[in-house]
């Protein structure tokens, strides 16, 4: 499955019941996003910009994705780098949820 094809897919409401992703489905999804990472049962990337206002402005708009796609990441923003760590609170580890939002970020950053 591709970055792209991730990208323009939503995320459907998980409360649970359902199996996290299994390491080899992570992995294979893992391969479309660049420099993104698995630590552990996290999908994460860290985000470096120009300066903190760029920061912020990224932040405001991972922000409109989660509302918008319900699936909210953790958050760490220093001066200039956002750290970005996505996971199914609901399942205890990946759904395909995690790697859409970060395919949607990856995309928005293309703009």
């Amino acid at each position: 499955m591709s970055a792209c094809s991730l990208a323009d897919r939503r995320c459907q409401a998980c409360e649970g019941g359902v199996a996290p992703l299994a390491v080899t489905m992570a992995t294979d999804m893992l391969r479309d996003l660049p420099e993104w990472t698995l630590d552990g049962e996290r999908l994460e990337k860290t985000f470096v910009f120009r300066n903190h206002y760029a920061a912020m402005a990224f932040v405001n708009a991972v922000a409109w994705v989660s509302h918008r796609e319900n699936h909210h990441p953790e958050l760490t923003v220093g001066y200039k780098d956002v750290r970005v760590r996505y996971w199914t609170h609901a399942i205890g580890g990946l759904s395909e949820n995690d790697f859409i939002c970060a395919a949607k970020l990856e995309k928005l950053l293309a703009i």
